[in-house]
């Protein structure tokens, strides 16, 4: 017993150095080994990994999770008119470089938050002084982000850091030109509806006179084709006419005389006419012969 208990001693102290030389790097972690206060590794994959005991050697852990920094309140922002906006943006960013990291922020998050706060700050100032509020608002907003993107990413691979994404969440005029900016815009959205309402009844003028015009010409067209057409009905006519006078002359002078007839008299009609005039000539007598 007394030969076995210096044994456990000796096994229990190996153990606590094996466990104080191992060191387990996580998946969403990145981790620095520092020797004596000096940075002697970084180990970016997860895994197992030996180091040194302390006070040799040391593990200092950091998060290499993609983070994101929101905005508390709305940056203002002049544009190149002098007119303020208030914008609310938000930023994706991840430690790239653990040493670089480490050196200019030690293991704050914090503090690396407020100084790509700053940088974004100045990117965007950059970006948007020298915009219009329209260009700012619409015409160029991706531009924009392009820009702060590309400006931050530079100055934070200094500092270990990868700025992955910009976005501008939202832009809203400052309260002191709210008003002014909706009643200008009220006005210039009337311009333009004045505008589209008097080039639609110009518009409408235009179509209306091509259709009268169309119209006048369908009628004149149909008005000389029915001339035309009742042209030659009466030629026909005439000829048939005169066909039926030379076959039988007496037929067609009593034939036309019983049409006299029918278009003289009426229902109501009054003809004073003496009964032995000419137009009567078929009237008592059917073949037209004057009367005794």
């Amino acid at each position: 017993m007394q030969r076995l208990f210096p044994a456990l001693i000796a096994l229990a102290i190996a153990l606590a150095v094996l466990s104080s030389s191992l060191f387990v790097v996580k998946e969403r972690d990145m981790a620095l080994v520092f020797a004596l206060g000096e940075v002697k590794e970084s180990v970016t994959s997860p895994g197992l990994y030996f180091k040194l005991p302390p006070p040799f050697q040391n593990v200092v852990y950091l998060d290499k999770r993609l983070q994101t920094i929101e905005s508390k309140e709305p940056e203002r922002i002049q544009t190149a008119e002098k007119k303020n906006l208030l914008i609310d943006s938000y930023v994706k960013w991840r430690i790239s470089n653990p040493r670089l990291f480490y050196v200019t922020f030690g293991t704050s998050e914090r503090a690396a938050t407020e100084r790509l706060q700053a940088q974004i700050r100045d990117a965007l100032n950059a970006a948007v002084n020298v915009r219009t509020v329209k260009e700012v608002v619409s015409d160029q907003r991706d531009a924009i982000m392009r820009e702060v993107l590309e400006s931050v990413q530079k100055r934070a691979e200094a500092l270990g850091v990868e700025v992955v994404d910009v976005r501008l969440r939202r832009i809203e005029f400052a309260p002191e030109i709210s008003e002014s900016v909706y009643r200008r815009m009220e006005a210039e959205r009337k311009q333009e509806a004045n505008r589209l309402r008097a080039t639609g009844a110009a518009e409408s003028e235009r179509i209306r006179a091509e259709a009268d015009r169309e119209r006048e010409e369908l009628i004149a067209d149909a008005y000389a084709e029915s001339e035309a057409i009742r042209g030659t009905g009466e030629a026909e006519a005439a000829e048939i006419y005169a066909k039926a006078y030379t076959k039988d002359p007496e037929f067609y002078r009593f034939y036309r005389s019983l049409e006299a007839y029918r278009n003289a008299f009426g229902e109501n009609d009054t003809l004073v006419i003496s009964p032995e005039s000419e137009f009567f000539r078929f009237w008592k007598n059917a073949q037209g012969s004057a009367a005794n």
